[in-house]
């Protein structure tokens, strides 16, 4: 399985691209501005979408998508989220007001959209690939989720802050191999951070630090997501300076994890 980091910005600027991730070819974990830019015949391809919560850097080119693709394809995009998250997209994004609610279109017999609701440790398999919904805590219904291929497993943690029902679940993973998760603020702004229910490096670390390594094959590779424009170097630099004791890097766009 291959995993491609289409967008893992924070904001918008030149060069950044907000959350979207591509697997395989066919298969979306959130639709953020990164979508954007792949080429007409790649977003035909594109049958599910997993979401983490339903904030428009993560959900705004879902919209798009559909409207892109509709008169090209004969079979719905299948949109997978929890009931709370599936609620927002239908009461405040398909509403026929910000967007035509395509679950209704061309009838509701036949919708071009459809929705797959999840629930926390439920595993969707779609052709041997699974997506488990992980819990986490933000200021909105979320969850991450935990990819599984042949071989290896990744941890998305999408936007979450202190969390130990996700660390019980991520350290039973024997296979991670890769840990996908935000920190969206530095360290100055911790109270912006809990405010808003996101990471800064300092409670970054305290996160890390609930991970059980002994319980790993190999200690997992750790990316930093969601990083804000402007401060990507600070973040980061506050990061390495807390010496958590794993390889950490910060994730970037166009980057691939085969699993």
């Amino acid at each position: 399985m291959q995993i491609k980091i289409l967008g893992c910005s924070g904001g918008i600027g030149a060069d950044l691209r907000t959350t979207a991730i591509l697997v395989d070819s066919d298969i979306l974990v959130d639709a953020g501005s990164g979508v954007g830019d792949l080429p007409m015949d790649a977003l035909l391809k594109i049958d599910h979408i997993f979401v983490s919560h339903a904030h428009l850097d993560h959900i705004a080119f879902i919209p798009l998508l559909l409207d892109t693709v509709m008169g090209f394809r004969e079979k719905p995009i299948t949109v997978h989220a929890t009931a709370e998250i599936l609620a927002v997209l239908r009461t405040h994004v398909f509403n026929w007001k910000v967007w035509p609610d395509f679950n209704a279109i061309p009838d509701t017999n036949n919708p071009f959209l459809q929705y797959g609701e999840v629930t926390l440790g439920e595993t969707v398999n779609i052709a041997g690939r699974k997506f488990t919904a992980l819990p986490v805590d933000h200021v909105v219904p979320a969850v991450g989720y935990h990819i599984e291929g042949d071989h290896f497993s990744l941890v998305y943690t999408g936007d979450t802050s202190s969390c130990d029902a996700l660390w019980a679940e991520v350290n039973r993973m024997a296979n991670l191999k890769y840990l996908i998760i935000e920190t969206a603020f530095s360290n100055a702004e911790l109270e912006l951070a809990k405010l808003s229910k996101h990471l800064c490096p300092s409670t970054l670390a305290s996160e890390l630090a609930k991970l059980e390594l002994a319980n790993f094959k190999d200690q997992p590779e750790v990316y930093i997501t969601h990083l804000k424009p402007g401060e990507c170097e600070t973040i980061m630099r506050e990061i390495v300076a807390a010496d958590v004791g794993l390889s950490i890097e910060a994730l970037r766009a166009g980057q691939i994890f085969n699993i």
